[in-house]
Formats: C-alpha cells, sequence, structure tokens
C-alpha cells in the first residue's frame, strides 16, 4: 500500500465514497511487559515489532478505534464493501501459498492481478533465515500496493513440530510439554513470545492456538500439538495462548473446529470420518472451541472432516449445518471463519477443488485456505467468480464475507508497511529461554 496504513487507505476510501473518516490508528506500546493473564477480548498493536501490547486497540466485535459506536463501524464497512468490485471482494476471501524465498512472478500475479487477500508462509519459504524472511514478507507487502486492504500474511507456528521460523530464533516447544504444566499464565506467555517473534519477520497473523482434544492415541496428525486430553485443559491453556497471541497485535486463528483429536486417518491425505452426535460432541470437542467463542475468538478454522450425524454429504469445512448451523448458529460465533488448506487429500481424493471452494463459500466460509501456489488459487478464483455471474452463490454472500474480513484486518490495525530486518538482540531468545525453564520447572513440580 506504499506505506500507507489500513487507517489511511480507509479515510481516502471513505471520503471517495461520501462517508466519514475512522479514527487514529491504535495507541502506541508501552514498555515491555509480558502478557497479562486476564482473558481481554481486545488485540494489541504494538509500537514496533517486538514491542509490547496496548489494551486500547480494538477487538473485531469492538466499536471503531474513533470512537465512534459499533453500528457506525459496520455502516463504514459497508460502504467500503459497496465501493468494491466483485474481482475485488472475491479476492478478499483467497490466501495462497508461494514458492520460493523470493516474490516470484507466479506470486506478484496473485496478488496484483488477482487480489488475493492473503498468503500464508511454510518452512521452505523462511528457509533463508531473518533477513531473507523480513525482505519476502516486506516484497508481498509491496506488491499489494493500491489494493482495498492490507494482506493477511500469515503462518502455522504452533511449537514443537508444526515451526516455521528460520534457525535465528529459539524453538517453541510442543503445546502436550506446555500442557502438562497445567498453567494457564504460561500457556498465555508462550502465545506473547510467538507473536513477538513472528511479528518481527512482519506476520499478522497464526492458524494457532490448536484446540483439539488429544483424545485417539491412534490420531496420526494431532498427538502433542494438543494440550492434552482432558477438555477443560485444552480450553483453558488454549484460550490463554489465543490471549497472549492477540495481546501481541497477532490474529490468532483457533483451530481445527468442530475437533480433530479423535481421527485415525490425516486430514493432509485423506478424509477422516468421526460418526459422533452433536451431543456426543458437546461433552468433548466442543468445549475448548466454546470457550474460545465466549472469550471472543475473531477467528475460526474448519477441518476437512466427514460427521455423518451431523451432515452426511460433505465435510465441516463445506457444511452449511456444521458451518452456520453449528458454529454461528449454536456457538454464537460472528467472526471471520477459515477453512483449512483445500488442496489437502481430504478434499482432492473426494471432490473437486473448485467445486470444493463454492461448496465452503455457500456454507458460509470466509477464507478459502490454498498453499500450492498461482494456478490453484487462480482456477479457483475464476469458479468463484463465475459461481457468483452464474447465479449459484449470491454477490450478497460474498458481501457478507468481505465485510468480516475487512473489519477483523482494520480491528487489528493491519499494514502494508515493511518492517526493518532485526538484529540479533532484537530477537525474543533470551525471554524465551526464560520462560522454557519455567516450563520445565513446572512440568517436573507436578
Amino acid at each position: 500500500m506504499n506505506g500507507r496504513s489500513w487507517v489511511g487507505w480507509t479515510l481516502l476510501l471513505l471520503l471517495a465514497a461520501g462517508g466519514c473518516g475512522l479514527g487514529g490508528t491504535p495507541s502506541p506500546a508501552p514498555a515491555d511487559t509480558p502478557p497479562s493473564s486476564a482473558h481481554s477480548a481486545s488485540p494489541a498493536a504494538p509500537s514496533s515489532p517486538g514491542g509490547a501490547p496496548s489494551a486500547s486497540a480494538p477487538s473485531a466485535s469492538a466499536s471503531d478505534s474513533g470512537g465512534g459506536s459499533a453500528s457506525e463501524a459496520d455502516a463504514e464497512i459497508a460502504r467500503m464493501v459497496a465501493n468494491m468490485s466483485l474481482e475485488e471482494k472475491v479476492g478478499q476471501m483467497l490466501l495462497a501459498g508461494v514458492q520460493g524465498t523470493t516474490v516470484d512472478a507466479d506470486a506478484a500475479r496473485m496478488i496484483k492481478e488477482d487480489r488475493v487477500g492473503g498468503i500464508i508462509l511454510y518452512k521452505d519459504n523462511l528457509a533463508g533465515g531473518v533477513r531473507s524472511s523480513v525482505e519476502l514478507l516486506n516484497g508481498l507487502k509491496a506488491a499489494n500496493a493500491g489494493h482495498p486492504a492490507p494482506l493477511f500474511l500469515s503462518v502455522d507456528q504452533e511449537g514443537g513440530r508444526v515451526s516455521r521460523l528460520p534457525k535465528d530464533f529459539v524453538s517453541m516447544p510442543s503445546n502436550a510439554e506446555v500442557g502438562r504444566t497445567d498453567r494457564t499464565s504460561l500457556a498465555e506467555r508462550m502465545g506473547g513470545l510467538i507473536a513477538r517473534q513472528i511479528r518481527l519477520l512482519g506476520f499478522n497473523t497464526d492458524f494457532a492456538p490448536v484446540l483439539d482434544v488429544n483424545s485417539n492415541p491412534n490420531n496420526p496428525v494431532i498427538g502433542d500439538r494438543s494440550f492434552g486430553s482432558r477438555p477443560q485443559r485444552v480450553a483453558g491453556m488454549g484460550v490463554a495462548e489465543m490471549d497472549g497471541i492477540r495481546g501481541g497485535g497477532v490474529i490468532p486463528v483457533v483451530k481445527h473446529f468442530p475437533g480433530h483429536g479423535d481421527t485415525a486417518v490425516d486430514s493432509h491425505l485423506d478424509l477422516p470420518v468421526i460418526r459422533k452426535s452433536e451431543s456426543e460432541l458437546e461433552s468433548l470437542e466442543l468445549i475448548p472451541f466454546e470457550s474460545a467463542v465466549r472469550s471472543g475468538a475473531d477467528a475460526v478454522m474448519v477441518a476437512h472432516i466427514l460427521f455423518p450425524e451431523l451432515d452426511p454429504d460433505v465435510p465441516a469445512s463445506l457444511s452449511e449445518p456444521i458451518i452456520n448451523g453449528l458454529l454461528r448458529g449454536k456457538l454464537g460465533f460472528d467472526g471471520v471463519v477459515f477453512t483449512d488448506d483445500l488442496s489437502m487429500g481430504a478434499i482432492t481424493k473426494h471432490y473437486g477443488l473448485e467445486d470444493a471452494a463454492v461448496r465452503a463459500v455457500l456454507a458460509g466460509a470466509d477464507v478459502l485456505l490454498m498453499a500450492h501456489g498461482y494456478d490453484t488459487e487462480h482456477r479457483i478464483r475464476a469458479k468463484l467468480l463465475e459461481s457468483v455471474r452464474g447465479g449459484r452463490i449470491p454477490e450478497s454472500r460474498i458481501d457478507e464475507s468481505a465485510a468480516r474480513i475487512l473489519k477483523l484486518k482494520r480491528a487489528y490495525g493491519l499494514t502494508d508497511d515493511p518492517v526493518p530486518a532485526p538484529s540479533a538482540s532484537d530477537l525474543p531468545n533470551e525471554d524465551v529461554r526464560r520462560w522454557l525453564k519455567e516450563v520445565k520447572a513446572a512440568a517436573s513440580s507436578r
């Protein structure tokens, strides 16, 4: 966005549309402190990539940062959506992966021409180290210049075996290790430290925490990614980590709704099936997600798992009864719904990629994640545009998602401003080491 902030761009758009301007940017951060253990629905916006949170930043469900009411903020978002083209609105719903450690032609095309709303990076993208990673993320932001909103710049940074960061950073342990302490204050600090790490590189979104209950010892994909086998512990530790992440100014996306812990199949490879009734899910899998929603979760990732008792035809990520009926209806979630990666085997082996994307949108998903490059993203984009123009997807359905996405991006103060490459002394490695000692001591004392 040529260095312009989200607020600055919004002011320009609203003036052009005849609307009123937005309030100021979030307050500067105080001196570096560990996150508070109190659960707060307000994300933070540190004044520098490694700074501490400011409690004054708005949440996606709060009133706008200029002091206006929630209804005024919603009206501003509605005017923004009305001023966007169909291509821009559909683009906001696409979050794609890129290849390599630099912004190649395909990555630039996805952003500049297809106007995707976000990018996800993996370990291979960050293999060049801290400076290379910052240059990549800054390059992605620069490619988004002049587009309707800043990019979601996302990563799966959970800790343990799902760690994407360069080796310059001290590694975080698995959720299971932290869960064994049963101390929510340590989980919250874990979230805050992860947020500090990834913000230094320029990320603003983390697909964490994992809220799956590790109830099946034969599960090939969750295991130590979970905080434990008891839903109450997973709920407490998971919500605390969520608070720590958003307290550090990063969007936490809780996952994998409605629960991936009792599967015997890896959804990356094929379609898992969980034959539980809704009441059975309520007694175990849903407990952490219900807790997160009550605590103001802003974003949820929905899993590629078939729950035949809830919907016999399609997995949760494509299911209207599960997304709109269970998550939004029964649990009362009003934030942004992300799908898991649509290029995973659970989808590609059983459903056409393009048709699955259409089904996900009709079911109520807001952001479609696709990890594997330009061709996949471009096909999905073309199918969504065709489906809207042909009447299969009402444009009002696209407008709903665009509004939720813009509201979330504004609430967290996202910008496309570049960040400076941090030095070794900027990395929170010593803080992580001190925290690790506390984790080990707490676990050994139980």
